[in-house]
């Protein structure tokens, strides 16, 4: 378990309740102090690994908010983060939209075909 440097690729997750999607935040380290990690976006992260068992094995603490971990980027993570944003697009289109009944009947057919196959 190594120290951050700069450079580094990092991302949180973060979800208001079990019923919420997954919101990833990516950025990368950009300063370093004696004890801190300072991301692009301005989190200050304590630069000490530490076991974490959230998203990763190893987490590196948010500082004055320890609950809170930050990651080395992987390819799970990039792969994970876009399939939640495109589970967040669907949802906030559906949302969003307000569906005529010529709408409602094109989208049933859709799912009747479907389900026949």
């Amino acid at each position: 378990m190594d120290t951050l440097n700069i450079g580094d690729k990092l991302y949180n997750v973060e979800q208001n309740g079990f019923n919420d999607f997954a919101r990833y935040s990516f950025s990368e380290v950009v300063r370093l102090t004696e004890t801190l990690a300072v991301l692009k976006n301005g989190v200050r992260l304590i630069n000490r690994p530490k076991q974490s068992y959230i998203m990763e094995d190893v987490g590196y603490s948010v500082s004055r908010n320890k609950g809170s971990h930050w990651h080395i980027v992987s390819l799970k993570a990039i792969r994970n983060a876009q399939i939640e944003n495109e589970k967040i697009k669907v949802h906030d289109w559906f949302e969003s939209k307000q569906f005529n009944f010529k709408e409602k009947q094109y989208i049933y057919n859709l799912f009747k075909v479907n389900e026949g196959q």
